[in-house]
């Protein structure tokens, strides 16, 4: 998680995949940590490991299945190809780590996780939070996309009818669900509940 706007994205993309029983590596910035607590009411503590006390507390995990690793951290798993996760996603992601990531910067844990994450051929998605695009944030959009990234700018639909904030959120954290192939029951698939009416 980075600092742009969106901490709600990253933080229900977490309780789910807690609850899918999936083991969940969480990396975030400090601006990250910042906006959780301005768009929520979570407060974080500055460490890692109290962090990761907090939100095994808050979602109630199973022993070892919540890991949360400092920017700084270059002997975690994830730092490595021969540690790398099954998949990587950058919810919320700023244009700052979007442009890092585009050209290999690997200066945290965080970049160097996603430069790991692309060149293992892993699935990595990135949640741009931004409006609107430069044409700078567009080329690295591109560079990403042809690295094999998928970029996901956080941009809820409205044909389910939200009728709240979690619902709109529900609606991109259900697609970062599923281009991880993870079974969810967030959103109706397209088709199944929804009538359009013909004009």
């Amino acid at each position: 998680m980075t600092g742009a706007s969106g901490a709600q994205y990253g933080l229900r993309l977490l309780a789910v995949l807690l609850k899918a029983d999936c083991r969940v590596s969480v990396l975030m910035s400090q601006p990250g940590q910042i906006v959780i607590g301005m768009e929520t009411d979570l407060k974080l503590p500055g460490r890692s490991k109290e962090i990761e006390r907090t939100l095994v507390k808050r979602y109630q995990s199973k022993p070892g299945q919540l890991r949360v690793y400092g920017q700084q951290h270059w002997t975690a798993p994830i730092a490595s190809g021969s540690g790398v996760a099954d998949a990587m996603v950058i919810c919320p992601c700023t244009t700052g780590t979007l442009a890092a990531v585009a050209t290999g910067q690997s200066r945290n844990l965080l970049e160097r996780a996603a430069d790991v994450t692309l060149k293992e051929r892993k699935p990595l998605i990135m949640v741009v939070r931004e409006t609107p695009f430069s044409t700078i944030h567009l080329q690295n959009m591109l560079t990403l996309s042809q690295a094999g990234a998928v970029i996901m700018p956080a941009n809820p639909g409205f044909y389910q009818q939200p009728e709240s904030i979690d619902d709109l959120v529900d609606f991109m954290v259900a697609r970062m669900l599923d281009h991880l192939k993870i079974k969810h029951s967030l959103v109706p698939v397209w088709g199944e509940s929804c009538e359009l009416k013909d004009d």
